[in-house]
């Protein structure tokens, strides 16, 4: 049998379905000269562990199977950065005799005299573990961007390298992508891409220079260099470079904006610098392309009705509430993309516009030409739109301009900031909204937020005590169906991949209108709301948890405290 036919046989047993497209895949990447054993882990289906352990046992290699996996000190310095992160070999032992490399490409011949080149003094042993393990290893152990840090610093004082990186960074444009910096730079929002982090905060300390990355809207800090403080002001020049900011002002906060394309993904970067007693702080949020499907909401059957029905009114407005971050913006573009049709005119005005969506206008507030809220949305009403949507309805003129559209025939779409859906009419009304026009323009208050989803390989079953079950209101009835978060390789030993919505929906019936009208308070309004069939946010979240996909320490984090316990 020959070693293509060896591979696409191993594949198939295990979990590969399509034998002929990994046969495919096989001939095409040796004819192509690329690696065989990485075509077979591109395969959908394929259980990687299994396939690479039976791999190792056909060879006759060792398989690291020990749970900790880290490079120590010692090797980070004889294993040159440059030779394990390029071809993704991990030294993990060593003694007088030899060295011990874990791969997961055996047939890698030039990683091999690679690395053989660069330990010349002694043997090396070869091992064998998952990629997973390998590059979450690498990356730990090394930091980002280590590898072009040490092209930077390699062999030159330092003194005399930070005077070359600094004139790079004064000559580089925005599209010269082979000067070190500029790769560097990359490399961080390379990485935060492939974790599917949103946000990248670029932080100085007295002694050293953070990243941390903002995945699943919790922030882990990045490992980097030993000495990536060197390259602070540089990489700051070069994220304002490209952010179109001004370089010498370090004074001032500022904010830009970066289009970029990485790994064939068009990719908007929103950048804001922030001045620091360490120096300047830079955060980039992370826009990539993006569908809005409704069916990815996640809603259950009767919310997923109630905002069909919603999106099916002719007027009104409907209001996203929650704080910063919980995916008020996400919920309204899918709205907006379910609307999108050749036959209504969808127009918004947003501070910034976050995606761009194709047949409809979006406006920018831009404040030093005086384009606010409310004077956009003027503009909008002059031109004669069906659905309009407000970034966010900040002060009494946006939101009485948003109700008299809403009152003469447009269907409008706005967020607020508070902590459920029932504090969005105190809120309106305390901005200056008559009631009663509150109670006769809205037709619904949407408060949600985000909960990280359990990790399918790893979630293992939970056991909480039943008085603390009790406290926080879960149904006890229902408590042998609860899950935790383990952590495996597949999640970054977190448990949590993703995250997803929770809602709880709150519309204005006639009798709520009258409520509202005669300014009852918001202890008032929230019954009549709950007998009309609003879940609150904790309920809700509680039939996540029930359903497996979150956790109970999920649910209480991101909920309130204090409403939803007395409700049950």
């Amino acid at each position: 049998m020959s070693l293509i036919q060896e591979l696409c046989e191993r594949a198939r047993q295990s979990g590969v379905e399509n034998a002929g497209l990994a046969l495919e895949c096989l001939e095409q990447a040796r004819f192509q000269q690329h690696s065989m054993v990485a075509a077979v882990l591109g395969l959908d289906g394929l259980d990687e562990t299994q396939f690479l352990g039976s791999l190792s046992s056909w060879l006759g290699l060792p398989w690291w199977d020990q749970a900790a996996l880290e490079i120590p000190a010692s090797l980070r310095i004889r294993f040159p950065a440059r030779v394990a992160l390029r071809h993704q070999l991990l030294p993990v032992a060593e003694d007088e005799k030899a060295f011990w490399v874990l791969t997961y490409d055996p047939f890698d011949l030039v990683a091999k005299q690679v690395a053989s080149q660069a330990i010349s003094d002694k043997p090396i042993h070869w091992m064998m573990s998952t990629r997973r393990r390998i590059l979450q290893a690498l990356r730990q152990g090394y930091g980002v961007g280590a590898e072009t840090f040490e092209q930077i610093l390699e062999g030159r004082e330092v003194d005399e390298a930070l005077q070359e990186i600094q004139q790079e960074v004064n000559v580089l444009d925005q599209d010269d992508s082979e000067a070190s910096v500029v790769k560097f730079v990359n490399q961080i929002m390379r990485e935060a891409l492939e974790q599917n982090a949103t946000d990248i905060h670029v932080e100085p300390l007295a002694d050293d220079l953070q990243i941390r990355y903002r995945i699943d809207g919790v922030l882990h800090e990045v490992p980097v260099p030993s000495r990536i403080k060197l390259l602070q002001a540089s990489v700051l020049s070069r994220i304002k470079i490209m952010a179109h900011l001004d370089i010498a002002e370090r004074r001032l906060p500022q904010d830009g904006r970066i289009n970029l394309e990485l790994e064939g993904q068009q990719i908007d970067v929103r950048v804001a610098t922030i001045p620091s007693v360490s120096g300047e702080s830079v955060s980039l949020r992370l826009l990539g392309q993006q569908k809005f499907e409704f069916a990815r909401l996640g809603l259950d059957p009767v919310s997923d009705a109630r905002i069909r029905q919603l999106l099916a009114m002719p007027n009104g407005i409907v209001l996203v509430t929650g704080p910063t971050g919980c995916g008020k913006s996400t919920s309204l573009y899918t709205f907006l993309s379910t609307l999108n049709t050749k036959d209504r005119r969808i127009v918004t005005i947003e501070d910034p516009v976050e995606h761009k969506l194709d047949g409809v206008i979006q406006i920018a507030v831009k404040p030093d030409i005086e384009l606010t809220f409310a004077v956009g949305l003027r503009s909008i009403l002059r031109g004669d739109p069906n659905v309009i949507m407000v970034g966010e309805m900040r002060d009494f003129e946006t939101a009485e301009i948003a109700v008299r559209a809403a009152l003469t025939g447009h269907l409008v779409f706005s967020t607020l900031h508070t902590n459920d859906a029932i504090g969005g009419i105190t809120r309106l009304i305390d901005m200056g909204v008559e009631p009663f026009l509150v109670g006769s323009a809205v037709r619904a208050f949407i408060a949600q937020r985000l909960v990280r989803r359990l990790c399918p390989h790893c979630r293992v079953p939970a056991s909480h005590p039943i008085a603390y079950l009790k406290e926080i209101g879960f149904p006890l009835e229902k408590a042998g169906s609860i899950y935790q978060a383990g952590g495996c390789e597949h999640c970054r030993n977190t448990g949590y991949t993703g995250r997803t919505a929770i809602y709880e929906i709150c519309m204005v019936s006639n009798r709520m209108s009258d409520l509202i009208t005669q300014r009852k308070p918001g202890t008032v309004l929230r019954p009549l709301a709950l007998e009309e069939g609003m879940v609150p946010l904790r309920t809700y979240g509680f039939a996540k948890v029930v359903a497996g996909v979150t956790t109970v320490e999920e649910v209480v984090r991101v909920t309130a405290s204090d409403v939803e316990v007395q409700d049950e």
